[in-house]
Order: C-alpha cells, then sequence, then structure tokens
C-alpha cells in the first residue's frame, strides 16, 4: 500500500513553512504529499456567505500558491488532498492514520527564539501514534544546509528503538551527521542536594552510561553504516542540555511515551514539551511504549 507524508496548512507562515519542509521530505522519501486543510463549515457561524469568507479566499489563494510552487520545486511529488469541513485535530488524526509522517507549522513567540503550540498542534502530537515533525516559518529547503546534523536524544530507561530507528534513517537520508545525546545525572545518587559529590563515583556513572549507550547504539551503526553517528554524553538536566545540542541542528529527534494503560495515555512529558515550544530547529515527535 502507498503511503504519505500528511502535512496540515491553514494559510499562515508557519503552515507554509510545514509545506516546504514536508514536500522535501515526501521527495526524500519518494512517497507522495498530503495536504489538509480544514475550514469552517456552513453552519460556523463564523461563516459569512454561501461562497466563502474574504479569509477563506485568502487561505485557498495560499494553499493553491503553495501546491504550485512544490509541484514546480518538485515535480516528482505527487499531491493530494483539500479542504474538510471536520476539525482540525480530528481531520490531521484521521489522515495520519495512513501516513508515514505527520507535518505540522509551529510559529515563533515574538522575538525569542521558540515554538508556540497552540489549540491544534499540541492535542495532535498529544493523541497521535506516528511521527510528527514541528517547523518553524522561517524554514526554507535553500537555508537547509547539507552540513547541519540530526540530533536525537535518547533515554535509556524506555522504548528507545523508534525514536533511533527515526534519527538513523533521517540522517541517511539528508547525508547528515548523526548527534545521539544522552543525559546522565549525578545529582541522582545522592539522598540531599548538599552532599558533596564524589568524582569517582561521577566518572563510574558515566562509563555505565556510556557503555549503555554503545549497546543501544549498535544495532543501528550496523543497519545504517554509512551514517556517522557521534555520541554525546552530558550531565545535567535534560531539556536545557539538548535544547543546546539541537540549536545548529537540521532536525532535533525525541521521544513521547504512550501510556496505554494509565488513566491519561495522551500526555505529553517535559522534555518533549520543552522542545516543542522551545527549540530552533525543526522538532520530530515519535511516540513509543
Amino acid at each position: 500500500m502507498t503511503t504519505h507524508v500528511v502535512v496540515g496548512v491553514d494559510g499562515s507562515d508557519p503552515s507554509m513553512a510545514a509545506v516546504r519542509w514536508a514536500a522535501a521530505e515526501a521527495a526524500a522519501r519518494r512517497i507522495p504529499l498530503r495536504i489538509i486543510h480544514a475550514r469552517a463549515s456552513a453552519t460556523d457561524s463564523r461563516q459569512a456567505a454561501p461562497g466563502g469568507s474574504p479569509h477563506e479566499d485568502w487561505v485557498r489563494d495560499r494553499i493553491a500558491t503553495a501546491c504550485r510552487e512544490t509541484a514546480e520545486r518538485y515535480p516528482e511529488v505527487e499531491i493530494t488532498g483539500g479542504a474538510t469541513t471536520e476539525s482540525a485535530v480530528k481531520a490531521l488524526l484521521d489522515a495520519a492514520r495512513d501516513g508515514e509522517l505527520l507535518v505540522l507549522g509551529s510559529r515563533g513567540i515574538g522575538a525569542a527564539s521558540g515554538f508556540f503550540t497552540g489549540s491544534v498542534s499540541l492535542p495532535v502530537v498529544a493523541h497521535v501514534t506516528g511521527p510528527t515533525v514541528l517547523v518553524r516559518q522561517d524554514w526554507h529547503p535553500d537555508t537547509a544546509d547539507g552540513e547541519l546534523p540530526v540530533v536525537v536524544g535518547v533515554d535509556l530507561d524506555h522504548g528507545y528503538d523508534p525514536v533511533l530507528e527515526f534519527a538513523f534513517a533521517a540522517a541517511h537520508r539528508t547525508g547528515s551527521r548523526l548527534r545521539v545525546v544522552h543525559m546522565w545525572r549525578r545529582s541522582s545518587i545522592y539522598a540531599y542536594p548538599s552532599a558533596l559529590p564524589d568524582p569517582k563515583v561521577g566518572a563510574d556513572l558515566k562509563a555505565v552510561a556510556q557503555e549503555n549507550l554503545d549497546s543501544a547504539l549498535a544495532g543501528w551503526r550496523a543497519r545504517y553504516p554509512e551514517v556517522e553517528a557521534e555520541r554525546i554524553l552530558l550531565d545535567g538536566e535534560v531539556a536545557p542540555r539538548l535544547l543546546e545540542q539541537g540549536a545548529g541542528a537540521r532536525l532535533l529527534v525525541g521521544g513521547r511515551r504512550m501510556h496505554k494503560h494509565r488513566m491519561f495515555p495522551t500526555l505529553i512529558g517535559p522534555v518533549t514539551h520543552a522542545l516543542m515550544h522551545h527549540a530552533i530547529a525543526p522538532v520530530a515527535v515519535v511516540p513509543h511504549e
């Protein structure tokens, strides 16, 4: 069965950047691109005349322009999709079930670096069962330097294989270096903050973390021998250090744990939440058990 890359658009600058990113990804994967636009229904009180509101006309024109530019830049990519009167969240989740990847736009917060993940992106990422990429509004394929690495954060205490698989495959497709970041925390072994850290204990902890990370990477390095994968082990808080490592990345990859047996199985963890809101690079969120 032929699958596709799905991208959600609403006419905004971030969603136009998402279309550009998704088109480049569809070309790299050699699969079709499906564009989804959730528009206001005819019964929505905000909808103007039956012919469509000025806003809807503006959105339709921008989407048509994006499709035309995509077809010109990537003539090999088949483009499908269109408008739906379903809610944006439902439409994107339904479309993502049959897709390889879902792509959404994210707006920067004023002059600060970061994402503003709103009423659509946040619930979609929380519920979708496949990988999702959030793209900043200033992303453009001409600025995607081939020297930029793919950066992935790995939590060895949970299901990391889907995250590593996504990251290695992304590095392979783009010919990028892969930077694998794993955090070990010296403070986790001390019962109270005033304890003086023992340098030997810290060295031992780092050695164990390095051994475990090498073991986790062995199979993926064998599967992707052409990918130059460097490992970085850091001590400290996970989100800030991972954001630092991903500041100059082509793509920053993180995971989202799916808790099937909990009352609220769709919670987004604090690290992934921080990446979604504050990362400079496009962010891939990979669900895993």
